[in-house]
């Protein structure tokens, strides 16, 4: 049984992951090597997924990664704030999502979204 999944992005430096998905998206690191830098939650049980898609829905081109938040407006804020540029959105989709495009440090496009 797969008990987790973890997306691996190649950089030339960990310590560019930090001002997104520490500062916008408030994970933690859960392990530095220094050659590998691990962000997460210790204390939230997290659900296995993988999707494989031919586009990102609405006509959209495929995100790298989809990031589920609970503060949707916040979120948003704190990354238009730390300067990463919004590339769809922020929009309600038909099937019940409201969601944004932008593209952490690293140039992956993420999708940030919110279960309406």
């Amino acid at each position: 049984m797969v008990k987790r999944i973890v997306a691996n992005i190649q950089t030339d430096s960990t310590q560019k992951a930090e001002a997104f998905y520490k500062t916008v998206l408030g994970l933690e690191v859960l392990m530095d090597h220094g050659w590998i830098t691990t962000y997460g939650t210790d204390h939230q049980k997290m659900d296995i997924q993988i999707s494989f898609a031919t586009e990102g829905g609405s006509g959209t081109l495929t995100p790298d990664l989809s990031i589920e938040v609970d503060d949707f407006e916040d979120t948003l804020r704190r990354t238009i704030e730390a300067g990463f540029s919004i590339e769809y959105g922020p929009v309600t989709e038909p099937w019940g999502v409201k969601r944004f495009y932008t593209r952490d440090p690293f140039g992956k496009l993420i999708n940030i979204l919110c279960h309406s």
